[in-house]
């Protein structure tokens, strides 16, 4: 059984102990349930069973939880074990924290414990979902667990349930996790060496495929869509907050999802992937450029 102990800052200031470690009951199966419902609304038809995240372990997948010091869950991280292109693989189906754990750290030490697990297993790719218009999952996954992006599918999930998609759409990212390589491996820890400072790049090397003006209720509108650039570095934009825009004007984040649907798979399809993202206050950056030899 692997078990990670750890300490993180709870609310900017709390430090408390968690656990993360299999499911090892029915039990606490029916609670990482109870914690989907917390994450994506309550009878959201696409939560994983008990059976299934028990079922999961069986097959070399990984079901576990984090608990904080009281014994309360506060997050899980569960993914499947399988063939992709004649390759064993691992996909990350689902990762939840609670809201008041969120920004502590804690995500990352989930992916970094399911990371460990899998590579035990002779694993060296892992595979998840993520909507390239939430810009803390965009953080998470590229900037601090080092992942690079080559695939978008348009509505992959279809119409869905849960009250996070909101009538946008479930357009998805699929991030490539290359779990052996210096640039995860360092990112993980925060090395310096395997860190990214946009400054590094020169302005006049950056073509801008998507970008932003605030309206006049500061909103960040899409503007400038471009889909003719050939430079070594492009950047796409985004809200920085997707669900305040949703919360003041569907209809905005709609002409979000149908700018960033014209960019994104367009310059995938030209070579490129998404190797680096900027978090900004009101728009936040994506940045691609061709694929390398070694990500």
């Amino acid at each position: 059984m692997s078990i990670e102990r750890r300490r993180f800052a709870a609310g900017g200031s709390l430090v408390s102990d968690y656990v993360i470690r299999p499911f090892t009951s029915m039990e606490e199966c029916h609670e990482c349930v109870a914690l989907q419902e917390d994450t994506w609304g309550r009878g959201f038809s696409e939560r994983v069973a008990p059976a299934i995240l028990k079922v999961g372990q069986i097959l070399g997948g990984v079901s576990s939880g984090a608990w904080d010091a009281e014994g309360r869950l506060v997050g899980f991280v569960f993914g499947l074990t399988g063939l992709r292109d004649g390759e064993v693989v691992h996909w990350s189906d689902m990762l939840a924290v609670r809201p008041e754990i969120r920004d502590t750290g804690l995500g990352r030490r989930l992916k970094a414990y399911q990371r460990d697990v899998v590579m035990a297993l002779g694993i060296e790719k892992m595979f998840w979902t993520f909507d390239p218009l939430q810009s803390r999952n965009a953080h998470l996954n590229v900037t601090r667990l080092g992942a690079v992006i080559r695939e978008y599918r348009v509505d992959m999930y279809g119409e869905t349930d849960s009250p996070l998609h909101r009538g946008i759409g479930t357009d998805r990212f699929i991030p490539l996790w290359q779990l052996r390589t210096e640039r995860v491996a360092g990112r993980l820890v925060d090395d310096p060496a395997q860190a990214f400072d946009p400054s590094s790049l020169r302005p006049d090397s950056i073509g801008v495929a998507l970008d932003a003006t605030s309206r006049s209720d500061s909103l960040p509108l899409p503007v400038r869509l471009n889909l003719e650039l050939d430079d070594d570095w492009i950047s796409v934009g985004v809200p920085a907050d997707v669900g305040g825009v949703m919360d003041l004007d569907l209809g905005l984040a709609q002409e979000w999802r149908a700018a960033t649907r014209e960019a994104f798979p367009h310059y995938l399809r030209q070579g490129y992937e998404v190797r680096e993202f900027v978090r900004g206050p009101v728009v936040s950056r994506y940045l691609l450029t061709r694929i390398s030899g070694a990500a």
